[in-house]
């Protein structure tokens, strides 16, 4: 394995993350991600397809010539997919509505047959699923963050509906941010999307270049303090 737990880690969250860095995944991202509940479902089903797709290509890529490579980890994809989706046909029935045509559009999502090619198929099994889970929960975390933008300035609520995804009791979750709102429908509307993932991206670029100005800096004081060192024998 060429990288370490942590580093697997980072990448997924913040150094490679699908929908800031990859820019891979929009379709669903942009269009579903009106309220919490739609983001977490789909979040949830992406992350579940990529750790178990990882999985399943890291224990066949010894076995799996490069003919044949790319149409089998598509159909383990698809046939991961199908699982999720006969789960969510069977105990979130509605949510699963609502999402629709997204659910089975996880198979062309170009970040879990990016994953299972550039990374499962040449690692073990426990790098693989750690990467699956990362990128898939990096996703999740963004689609979540943009599904709370959208619903709070859309509709002035936050975790509407969430009993869609767990159950009756989780009918009482709702939070109303803003009493008596009337709405903002730009916000729920695939261009509120856009401009919602542009701010995302645009402050992850901004925290990127105030660490990278922080490292620069720390690294030009090392040279001086060695200096100091070398010449008095103790840091001052």
């Amino acid at each position: 394995m060429s990288k370490s737990y942590r580093e697997l880690a980072l990448d997924g969250l913040w150094n490679n993350n699908p929908a800031t860095v990859q820019i891979l995944g929009l379709c669903p991202l942009l269009a579903v991600t009106g309220t919490v509940v739609n983001a977490l479902g789909l979040g949830l089903a992406t992350l579940v397809v990529l750790m178990g797709s990882n999985i399943c290509v890291s224990l066949i890529r010894q076995y799996v010539t490069d003919a044949v490579r790319l149409p089998a980890f598509v159909m383990i994809i698809a046939a991961m997919v199908t699982v999720i989706e006969m789960l969510m046909q069977a105990f979130t029935f509605e949510l699963y509505e609502i999402l629709g045509i997204f659910i089975p559009l996880i198979v062309t999502n170009c970040t879990v047959l990016g994953r299972a090619d550039a990374f499962a198929s040449k690692n073990p099994v426990l790098p693989a699923a750690l990467d699956g889970f990362m990128m898939g929960l990096g996703f999740l975390v963004i689609l979540l963050i943009l599904g709370g933008m959208r619903e709070l300035i859309g509709l002035g609520t936050l975790f509407t509906n969430m009993q869609l995804l767990f159950g009756p009791m989780a009918a009482d979750w709702q939070i109303q941010v803003v009493e008596n709102y009337g709405g903002f429908l730009f916000a729920i509307l695939p261009p509120g999307a856009f401009v919602g993932l542009g701010l995302i991206i645009a402050g992850k670029n901004v925290i990127d270049k105030r660490l990278k100005a922080i490292q620069k800096a720390r690294a030009s004081d090392e040279p001086k303090v060695s200096r100091r060192v070398r010449t008095t024998g103790k840091v001052s």
